[in-house]
């Protein structure tokens, strides 16, 4: 019928939801649902973990080792991760990384399962499983511009930046509880190897055509040292990128310490909570995290870009400074959401930030540079917090960890001239937002 007909034609113009849009490119779909499944794997993996630890009689001191471990191998990777991202198609790496992680982990649920389980075989697959994590950031990173038009870039990081604390925070150690309880953490370590094995299978379909990499007649140590100089290079000669790394960095240091070692210890003295009360702050920051991804993947990419993005996590911060003086639960709920809300947003900018204006050639070796140097200090943060706090107490560690985030913002924008530059290089331009594109961003996506 007429009517009927034109009906349809006008749902089918319909817009989306911003944040729906990179779900019209059929190679997203495959690659949000890897994603999903990787990170699904990750949040069990960290359970799991700890508790077959413990089921071999380890300690803290064991813990310490598998989680070290785990670390160090990490940090290693991240940068020959961002140079083999520049060298090597971005998808065949997340492949190789989903199937390393499920040949391994497999391995150790069947030792866990039949009782030969050691600790050194913990350490030994921890350090390799933190080296996957090291190739796979600088990799997805690059990859995604090969996935999606530019436009949609802002709302696939929002998606990323949801799926985070909800699949690996929340549903993954979730599910490694309920294994753990039903049985072993041997199963839920082979729940782990599942979720890799089902990862690897979506991204085995991506089948994209990625632009052919620059042959190099270079040996592979010289090829390697040139790679890392350059990105090197871009990092100090970029002045918006340099500083944004450089308050990140401070950023961590201030704020992670005192969040992971000395709220528990707020939350107890003087709010009089348990382990349920922890938690529940905890858990305020990861949908703080969630919510402010959102946000911002259901938005354009502000015209002030730098200054927005950097006065987020600056000024964002500033809630901190009250948990050190507040006896009430729900304040420290509250400061925290703020923080996880505002960080999460700044970080969806952040990402999509890289992957505009980042030269394709060179994103890999950026994310990676950009992943290490954020890092980079928080073990040093957990291992200040807990002196620093004893020694000043809980209220000054606290209100400096909210209050000098905001004046390093401030000096950041400024000293990288920020707001010039944001001006000079604008990204706010108009994203189509009906499901008519649909196919049209197919084509794009190639």
């Amino acid at each position: 019928m007429p009517g009927t007909r034109t009906t349809d034609r006008r749902r089918s113009r319909r817009p989306l939801p911003r944040a729906l849009l990179p779900f019209t490119v059929r190679r997203y779909r495959i690659l949000a649902l890897a994603l999903t499944l990787s990170l699904l794997g990750t949040g069990i993996w960290i359970v799991a973990l700890v508790w077959q630890v413990i089921a071999i009689d380890g300690g803290p001191v064991e813990l310490s080792q598998v989680a070290t471990g785990s670390a160090v191998g990490m940090l290693v990777a991240v940068l020959f991760g961002g140079v083999l991202a520049d060298r090597v198609p971005q998808d065949r790496i997340l492949l190789g990384v989903e199937a390393t992680k499920a040949l391994l982990v497999g391995a150790l649920a069947a030792l866990s399962l039949t009782g030969t389980l050691r600790l050194w075989h913990l350490v030994v697959v921890a350090v390799v499983v933190g080296a996957t994590e090291g190739f796979f950031y600088p990799a997805y990173s690059a990859l995604l511009p090969n996935v999606l038009p530019t436009e949609h870039l802002l709302a696939a990081n929002g998606v990323e930046g949801v799926l985070r604390p909800a699949v690996m925070q929340a549903a993954g150690p979730a599910l490694a509880g309920a294994a753990i309880a039903a049985l072993s953490p041997g199963l839920a370590l082979a729940l782990v190897a599942g979720s890799q094995v089902l990862a690897a299978v979506g991204l085995s379909r991506l089948r994209l055509t990625l632009p052919p990499r620059e042959p190099t007649d270079r040996n592979p140590v010289a090829g390697l040292v040139a790679d890392l100089r350059e990105g090197y290079l871009y990092m100090v000669r970029t002045p918006w990128f340099l500083a944004t790394l450089l308050f990140a960095t401070g950023w961590v240091l201030l704020l992670m310490g005192p969040i992971e070692v000395l709220l528990p210890f707020a939350v107890r003295d003087q709010a009089g909570g348990g382990a349920g009360a922890f938690a529940l702050v905890l858990a305020s920051f990861g949908v703080g995290g969630a919510l402010g991804s959102l946000l911002v993947a259901s938005w354009r990419l502000p015209r002030r870009y730098l200054t927005v993005m950097v006065m987020l996590w600056g000024a964002g911060a500033m809630p901190v400074a009250v948990i050190g003086l507040t006896d009430r639960l729900w304040v420290m709920v509250a400061a925290v959401f703020v923080v996880g809300l505002t960080s999460g947003a700044a970080t969806v900018i952040w990402g999509t930030l890289l992957q505009r204006r980042v030269p394709a050639a060179l994103l890999g070796r950026v994310s990676s540079l950009d992943f290490f140097v954020s890092i980079l200090l928080m073990p040093v943060s957990m291992a200040l917090a807990g002196p620093v706090g004893e020694a000043f107490g809980l209220g000054p560690v606290f209100l400096v960890a909210g209050l000098v985030p905001v004046l390093l913002a401030v000096a950041a924008v400024i000293l990288a001239r920020m707001p010039r530059d944001e001006l000079e290089h604008p990204l706010d331009h108009h994203v189509p937002a009906t499901v008519e594109g649909a196919d049209e961003t197919e084509g794009m996506s190639g």
